[in-house]
């Protein structure tokens, strides 16, 4: 196991609510990087969680959901209600949303530097916590390397151009980036998803990833590309999906030792066999989550069980 505060996300907890007609509110913990922390956890990491938290029910249930994993929660001393997303479905199932998020992150001291830092989503690109966000991963990324996933919300993103703006500033703060065929066509309408990745090595990380959800996925790198079919699994709903694709990437790049700042120069040498076995650990903790209900990602013993049976 990596020492306490070795990997550290950076991004919003966000509570979601489904509605349903004569029923009472199902209330289940979300956000993107709270996922990709409580996968990290799952998998035997030890992770802090740097977000933001309401003191209500809401804020009470995520934090208790983390720790259940073993993630440390660390907020700033704002008293914001905690961002919540609500899904509201009529007689016939058809949704409409409703979306409560506010990210206004101070700034949270730490104990110690980390060796990763992960962030993404509605953190990297909201105001005005997007900057408290952006200015520690520049501050961190000297002695640690950094993952980013944009997890696009086009209801939350803004601005177009402005949006992809802030998406390109990550990516060039990043080591690994890994994004899905939809959100890059938000992003870049019309666009080749690979040629999109192949622009983004240019900017500075070392590897990219693009989930194609059933069509598998594929990393870019600078000497070619490697692709991995999704994993056969009856699918229950692929909430948490792509979250455990990269909780399960960061994984394997850790067992590989390329994480952390003199992991760099090793993550740019990565040659077909071991980008190979980084997908092969991504797909199927995908897969297992995609196989249950919500974002419920495997613990090292169930990815190893998946792997097995791929």
């Amino acid at each position: 196991m990596l020492d306490r505060l070795d990997l550290l996300v950076i991004g919003e907890c966000v509570a979601d609510i489904v509605r349903l007609p004569g029923a009472a509110d199902q209330v289940h913990p979300g956000g993107s990087p709270a996922n990709v922390a409580y996968g990290l956890a799952r998998l035997g990491h030890a992770t802090t969680l740097l977000t933001q938290l309401g003191p209500d029910d809401n804020g009470r249930l995520i934090r208790d959901h983390l720790a259940g994993a073993g993630v440390e929660v660390r907020t700033d001393d704002a008293t914001a209600a905690t961002p919540s997303a609500a899904v509201t479905l009529d007689g016939d199932g058809r949704a409409a949303y409703t979306f409560e998020i506010a990210w206004a992150l101070g700034p949270v001291s730490l104990d110690r530097s980390p060796r990763h830092v992960h962030t993404g989503s509605i953190a990297a690109v909201m105001e005005p916590g997007a900057a408290t966000v952006l200015g520690a991963v520049e501050s961190l990324r000297t002695a640690a390397s950094v993952s980013y996933d944009p997890n696009v919300r086009p209801e939350l993103m803004g601005d177009h151009d402005s949006a992809v703006r802030r998406v390109e500033r990550c990516v060039a703060l990043s080591d690994v980036v890994k994004a899905s065929d939809e959100d890059l066509e938000w992003l870049y309408p019309g666009q080749d998803p690979e040629r999109v990745a192949e622009r983004w090595l240019t900017a500075g990380p070392a590897l990219v990833l693009v989930t194609r959800g059933g069509d598998g996925a594929l990393a870019v790198l600078p000497w070619g590309r490697v692709t991995v079919d999704a994993l056969p699994t009856e699918v229950v709903d692929t909430v948490g999906a792509g979250d455990a694709f990269m909780s399960g990437t960061l994984h394997a790049l850790a067992g590989q030792g390329l994480l952390g700042a003199d992991g760099r120069e090793r993550l740019r040498s990565l040659d077909r066999t071991r980008v190979a076995d980084v997908l092969r650990h991504a797909a199927a903790s995908a897969a297992v989550t995609v196989a249950r209900a919500g974002a419920n990602p495997p613990d090292a013993a169930e990815l190893k069980a998946a792997l097995d049976r791929s």
